[in-house]
């Protein structure tokens, strides 16, 4: 089988890897350290851990609190921006995994060294060092919302040849994964950032310098009635000013003209009127709802 220059040698076959010594290609199932790191992350549900992870990356490339930034596919966003989510995504997956830091790749997983590699495009950089080591490669497609993930031994002759980018890093060959590789989690929806369903109308609104925060949220909560608001939404919105999670609290008056109840998930009773309406508040997220009469809250 071949696509462009590479020729994908099969299971069986050895590894042109001349550097990590003569080794035969192993298939998931007979390599010993691969089913090691797989049932030690059996236990863990890693499509919805991977979720908060890739969440928490993209806040922290977006910075929302200090840029007012609020979608990784905006044209103000730097490719190299987009590109820096891996990065940080590595390091939010050792720490939910309570792994350590550990040379000579990312991490080691049940005494495996165990690279953790992520994309927000079709392929991921395989550096040298990884070579014929085990891989976690996780594939982010910000446009479609959606992620999954792999183990795979990044084997030399699994990646396309020639000098690689700058830093000798190369692809790794699609029919290696699709053949090859140890399917971690199946395609898992990405947290939708509310502010990505105003128009843009709306959404320069709510992010004008003028009126004031108070103005603002509440215009927030009124276009975007029965969705939940996480906190960093409400620092989003209210970047570069002074305590806006306090701004928040004081628009209960202004949405009750509209009918609208502020609930945030702080508050055990709010959390419980939520869900009532079938949301799921945690308890740095805030909505706004129609209460049927005689509901009450506290907080």
């Amino acid at each position: 089988m071949s696509r462009g220059r590479l020729v994908l040698q099969a299971p069986g076959d050895i590894c042109t890897n001349a550097e990590a010594g003569e080794h035969v290609l192993l298939a998931p199932g007979d390599d010993t350290d691969a089913q090691a790191v797989f049932d030690w992350l059996q236990p863990f549900d890693l499509a919805g851990l991977y979720t908060g992870a890739i969440a928490n990356a993209i806040d922290y490339v977006l910075d929302g609190a200090r840029t007012g930034r609020y979608n990784l596919l905006s044209p103000d966003v730097h490719p190299g921006e987009r590109a820096s989510v891996g990065a940080k995504l590595e390091y939010e997956v050792l720490r939910s995994l309570s792994l350590p830091k550990e040379r000579p790749l990312d991490t080691s997983i049940a005494k495996v060294p165990v690279d953790i590699k992520a994309t927000v495009g079709s392929n991921w950089a395989i550096p040298s060092e990884a070579h014929c080591q085990l891989c976690i490669c996780t594939q982010i497609q910000l446009g479609r919302g959606r992620h999954r993930s792999w183990l795979v031994r990044a084997h030399r002759s699994w990646l396309y040849r020639g000098k690689g980018n700058k830093d000798g890093k190369r692809g790794l060959a699609v029919e290696a994964r699709e053949r090859w590789s140890i399917p971690l989690y199946d395609w898992t929806p990405l947290p939708v950032n509310p502010l990505t369903r105003l128009t843009a109308e709306q959404a320069a609104g709510v992010l004008a310098k003028r009126p004031g925060q108070e103005h603002r949220f509440a215009m927030m909560f009124r276009y975007l009635e029965g969705h939940v608001i996480p906190r960093s939404v409400i620092s989003t919105v209210g970047a570069g000013k002074l305590d806006p999670l306090r701004r928040a609290r004081n628009i209960r008056k202004h949405l009750a003209r509209d009918g609208l109840t502020l609930l945030c998930g702080k508050w055990r009773d709010q959390q419980d009127l939520a869900a009532a309406h079938k949301i799921t508040l945690g308890p740095e997220d805030w909505v706004a709802l129609r209460l049927k009469e005689g509901q009450v809250h506290g907080g």
